[in-house]
């Protein structure tokens, strides 16, 4: 709601600006019919801007492999373990590697492309494909337990070690 609510702010704020210079310019009083459609393209089309922004940033590709995508994260902490949540809709559980390396967790697989071979693809959003993420935690100071999937994520819960707590 936080990032939806800023830039509708910030279209109002910018059709006001684009409002003001108008009528500063002079070209307001030429002009009786107020025709205000150009406002609202330019907001129409900075707001599509801002959501392919968001969208590149929520789905991007891995550092190492541009042909794969990270899927994005969740992380909550309680007083006893940290909770990951992975978004993998459509992975089955054993379509997952889940790894856990010194200096974090790494998480890869495949999600096929959902159409059979004689369908048509109407709109295809979720990414599809090879994967990978890279969570880098301090597994010295925590205790995996076996991994599940729920919901379309895959759910990692380390618990703390009792002396880091």
């Amino acid at each position: 709601m936080g990032v939806a609510g800023s830039g509708c702010a910030q279209l109002t704020l910018e059709t006001e600006r684009r409002a003001a210079m108008y009528e500063a310019s002079g070209e307001a009083d030429s002009m009786r019919s107020r025709d205000l459609t150009p406002w609202m393209w330019g907001d129409a089309l900075s707001m599509l801007e801002q959501a392919e922004r968001l969208h590149r940033q929520f789905f991007r590709a891995c550092r190492a492999d541009p042909n794969c995508w990270e899927p994005p994260i969740d992380i909550v902490e309680t007083d006893s373990a940290l909770i990951v949540h992975i978004a993998l809709p459509g992975v089955p559980p054993g379509g997952v590697v889940v790894s856990f390396e010194a200096d974090g967790i790494a998480v890869s697989g495949m999600r096929r492309l959902p159409a059979q071979q004689a369908a048509r693809i109407h709109r295809l959003e979720i990414p599809y494909g090879r994967f990978e993420r890279h969570i880098p935690l301090p597994l010295h100071a925590l205790h995996p337990e076996q991994p599940q999937m729920a919901d379309g994520c895959l759910v990692i819960t380390l618990r703390k070690r009792k002396e880091t707590r």
